[in-house]
């Protein structure tokens, strides 16, 4: 106990080729087949106990929706407050714990996801999430791993940040967990996210009430088991499955509840702030509110800009995992003088690009994640396809006869106002508006006072003028800003990832900037002679 041990060097878990053949290829497509047929029940986690329900939902991948992979239990009101008192029971001893055995347990998940887990944990990614082996692999190993173990690193450097202790003084912070439990809500569309709004707080010394989305619930199922093999002690974090505004209505209206740590949508994120101010009279301290939530990311060409580096930007920042990321580019400015070739290029990529299973390594894209998806991303679709002011350049089909397809979609619109300009579409489908070349720094403020978000967004010009202008004009714009890239891929230790106005509240995931969120910091002060006299010098004769 009387050392100070130093923790491994964090560096970024490197990302899998999955080459035909190779041994990670059999590995996950192996694991795919198992997880497809062997119909998984995913039970609630309450204090370790896995519990059953009477009521459950379904689970079935978006790209083979006829198919059941199994079952999920649905949490009754009881459930849910029996999870909010195992987290506080839990809390007592977990809050004590040396941040070397907590550290310890998240570090041996990291392990376990880099090696015995990581095919079944992109297995259930594919299936669960429709995600390429590629993008699986991205998300559900590297970058949860990355999550992982970074965090251990952060929460180092935030504990070794102390005072200065003047003549005679001796000073220090201690980081105590916050007082309460934590409420994790997480969304669909990355594994690791979902695994990281618990297990951030959870380093800190918090326990848990989480609550995945239910169409994650595969991959939910994995975290757990990762949690738990690598040491995690019961009710530390604890999975519910259910109505989420029975869930979310319970856990707030528990004065131990000390914050949120969401990713989501933005008008579900407003609803839950406004619920936690008319709660706030009854609650113990200040809840902690953080999230991330959506984004209506842009791409802007300069004239100076490459065509082909502008395209293949479009191309991956719009349509990986079918635009169903927070960060994906939806709108996209061309210059006049650069739109034609650009869009030629874009249109000879995606006419190269197949759609369907992920199992089958060739497709690049594979399905939307339900039939409410498919259905706004149709509706959009439709609309543009009877609107004068919009032209489908590319796509515009759909089918959901087997899965949730919808072909990557580019319209090229004279409104840059059009509804799909301005309107968060999470999917396939980007928007391109043309600009004469003489109006950049007009566009720059179009791009900026178009959107209510202000996630990601990207600049392509090889002028440094046109860059630094653009950082300049653009910087409320985005949390994430990337120069001649795609919008894109935040790596965790590299770029901090979070966006500010309708986008959230910008606490950098990815950096110990979060992770001080579910921290509350107390100065003990001692000095070292203790005064024996009231009398200062001053009062002396």
């Amino acid at each position: 106990m009387n050392s100070y041990p130093s923790f491994p060097k964090a560096i970024n878990e490197p990302v899998k080729e999955y080459r035909p053949k190779s041994p990670e290829s059999v590995a996950v497509l192996a694991s795919y087949k198992t997880l497809y047929t062997q119909n998984t029940y995913v039970p609630l986690t309450i204090n370790g106990a896995k519990i059953t329900t009477q009521a459950k939902g379904e689970m079935r991948p978006p790209h083979d929706h006829q198919h059941c992979l199994g079952h999920y239990a649905l949490a009754g009101k009881k459930e849910v407050e029996q999870a909010i008192e195992s987290a506080l029971a839990a809390r007592i001893q977990w809050s004590r714990l040396s941040f070397e055995q907590r550290a310890t347990i998240f570090l041996r998940a990291a392990d376990l996801i880099a090696g015995p887990y990581r095919a079944k944990i992109n297995a259930a990614t594919m299936l669960a999430q429709s995600k390429t082996i590629h993008q699986a692999e991205i998300d559900a190993a590297c970058e949860f791993i990355d999550f992982l173990r970074f965090n251990v690193q952060f929460a180092e450097e935030i504990y070794a940040e102390q005072p200065n202790s003047g003549d005679g003084v001796f000073n220090r912070l201690s980081y105590r967990p916050l007082e309460g439990f934590i409420y994790a809500v997480s969304p669909f569309n990355f594994t690791a996210i979902a695994g990281n709004l618990s297990a951030a707080p959870a380093l800190m010394g918090n326990t848990i009430v989480w609550k995945p989305s239910d169409h994650q619930m595969l991959s939910a199922h994995v975290i757990m088991e990762v949690f738990e093999e690598a040491g995690l002690p019961p009710g530390v974090i604890n999975m519910v499955m259910g109505d989420p505004e029975m869930i979310t209505n319970t856990v707030l209206a528990s004065p131990d509840f000390a914050g949120i740590h969401f990713t989501g949508s933005t008008f579900i994120f407003k609803s839950i702030w406004k619920k936690i101010g008319e709660n706030i009279h009854q609650y113990k301290s200040y809840p902690r509110i953080v999230g991330e939530t959506g984004g209506k990311d842009f791409i802007v060409a300069h004239p100076s800009s490459n065509e082909a580096e502008v395209a293949t930007g479009i191309v991956r920042g719009a349509f990986e995992f079918q635009g169903q990321k927070c960060s994906a580019a939806s709108r996209v400015y061309l210059p006049k003088s650069k739109a034609d070739a650009i869009l030629a290029k874009v249109k000879e990529d995606l006419e190269s690009i197949s759609m369907g299973s992920p199992e089958d390594f060739s497709n690049f894209v594979t399905a939307v994640i339900h039939k409410g998806a498919f259905d706004r991303l149709k509706e959009a679709i439709d609309a543009a396809k009877n609107s004068t002011e919009v032209e489908i350049f590319h796509g515009g089909n759909y089918d959901d006869s087997k899965g949730y397809f919808i072909t990557p979609t580019v319209l090229v619109t004279t409104n840059p106002n059009y509804d799909t300009m301005e309107r968060e579409l999470f999917g396939p489908v980007v928007t391109v508006y043309i600009y004469e070349d003489n109006d950049f720094e007009a566009t720059l403020k179009l791009v900026d006072q178009t959107s209510d978000y202000a996630l990601t967004g990207a600049i392509f010009a090889h002028d440094r003028y046109a860059v630094e202008h653009a950082l300049v004009a653009l910087e409320n714009s985005a949390g994430n800003f990337y120069v001649n890239d795609k919008p894109t891929g935040a790596v965790v230790g590299q770029q901090p990832f979070g966006g500010a106005r309708a986008s959230g509240t910008n606490d950098k995931a990815g950096s110990k900037l979060n992770l001080l969120r579910w921290v509350s910091p107390r100065l003990i002060k001692e000095p070292l002679l203790t005064p024996k006299d009231y009398r200062y010098p001053f009062l002396g004769e």
